[in-house]
């Protein structure tokens, strides 16, 4: 990752998240693992806003391989979340995503990780070449700087 602190607009694809009470830990923020769920489900919006036909019942597959996060400062409900997503880099069969979460109505950066997904046949769970039409997609949210 690089090492400024970009906002919102620095990411070529945003989605915003509803908060739930549930999502609040007995300290009153947002929990840990609830920022997995936030990278997660960024993600696969992207890819089923892209590539939904093409990839429901497709032979290959996009399994995470490794998540990681950092935690910039709290968050809790009911604030608004915003996730920036974009792609860090393409290998041959993986593709590392880089995100931020920004909360509330300043959207201040809350925290930032990475996400890597592995594209797998279904049937024999073997790593395989990211399909070109996938490819294309993620091409087009590629860090630029």
């Amino acid at each position: 990752m690089t090492d400024f602190s970009p906002s919102l607009t620095d990411y070529p694809y945003h989605l915003e998240i509803t908060t739930r009470w549930q999502d609040n830990d007995a300290y009153g923020h947002i929990n840990n693992v609830v920022y997995y769920g936030f990278f997660d489900t960024t993600v696969n919006r992207f890819l089923t806003d892209r590539l939904e036909a093409k990839i429901r019942n497709a032979q290959v597959a996009a399994y995470v391989v490794s998540s990681q996060c950092q935690y910039i400062a709290p968050a809790a409900y009911p604030e608004m979340i915003y996730v920036g997503l974009r792609v860090i880099k393409i290998g041959r069969s993986s593709v590392t995503y880089g995100l931020s979460v920004y909360a509330g109505e300043t959207q201040r950066r809350v925290a930032h990780g990475q996400f890597v997904h592995v594209f797998v046949d279904r049937h024999t769970d073997r790593a395989v070449a990211i399909p070109s039409i996938v490819r294309e997609a993620l091409t087009d949210i590629m860090e630029t700087f």
